[in-house]
């Protein structure tokens, strides 16, 4: 046994028939997800979980894989079959489980060419979509480009004022350049953030850095994507939040966060 292949089994153990998971069926209804920063995050979470994925090829028995890595810039990962035969098919589909209630499919064509003395890991690039059953609960709105969407706040005595890529009543996403970044990390609370929704709606709510994740983009260069979620909001906000992803219609100007 390589050094690869005992991480794999010490970090989850080896894959068992009870780790398969059955396809999404057909008459669900689970929502498209493609955009590649949140496909990333999901990969990037069953990476960091080790959890197995159910590997689907025509009509013989499905396999188990593991998702090795992901790139922290490019729109690729590493797929892991320690353990499982490689797929036999050019087509094959892929079922994860993620955060024990949502269940991830995606599709990919590959001729499965695996890394130089390493048998087991497969190179793969990002599904241009992946269907979603039960990951989100709240609704997600992303914001138009050139819009007033940002989000201002003070930590250690500096001030930030950062654009959104996406809203909803669950939480936000910003985006920064590295050096923008300096002083935020996973798990740092944000109080009294100042949140332009456009032109319709300013609220202020305390926030949680959920995640943090680079990627490169043609015009900014290099960004990282920082997704925070709502922490300890009223019903207020939380009504004021869910009419205006409902409807773009909120009911005031201005949804101050409960005074502690």
């Amino acid at each position: 046994m390589n050094v690869s292949d005992a991480v794999a089994i010490a970090r989850k153990g080896p894959p068992k028939p009870s780790d398969l998971l059955t396809r999404i069926p057909g008459n669900a209804a689970p929502h498209q997800m493609s955009d590649p920063f949140d496909i990333g995050e999901a990969l990037s979470a069953l990476a960091q979980s080790g959890d197995p994925v159910t590997v689907y090829c025509g009509i013989e028995e499905p396999v188990l894989a593991r998702i090795e890595s992901v790139d922290p810039e490019l729109p690729h990962f590493v797929l892991d079959f320690t353990g499982s035969a490689l797929p036999s098919t050019h087509h094959a589909t892929f079922v994860a489980a993620i955060g024990g209630n949502a269940k991830l499919q995606f599709e990919l064509e590959s001729d499965w060419a695996t890394v130089l003395e390493q048998p087991h890991l497969v190179p793969a690039t990002f599904p241009g979509h992946c269907l979603v059953l039960n990951r989100r609960s709240t609704r997600r709105i992303e914001t138009p480009i050139g819009g007033n969407y940002t989000a201002s706040f003070g930590l250690s005595g500096k001030q930030y004022e950062l654009p959104l890529y996406d809203f909803s009543q669950g939480g936000i996403g910003m985006r920064a350049s590295p050096e923008q970044c300096f002083g935020l990390h996973v798990g740092k609370k944000l109080i009294g953030v100042r949140l332009e929704l456009g032109p319709a709606l300013m609220v202020v709510a305390d926030l949680e850095v959920r995640l943090m994740r680079p990627f490169r983009t043609f015009l900014l260069g290099e960004q990282v994507q920082i997704g925070c979620s709502f922490v300890n909001i009223s019903m207020q906000l939380q009504q004021t939040l869910e009419r205006f992803v409902t409807t773009g219609q909120p009911e005031r100007r201005v949804a101050q966060r409960p005074i502690a």
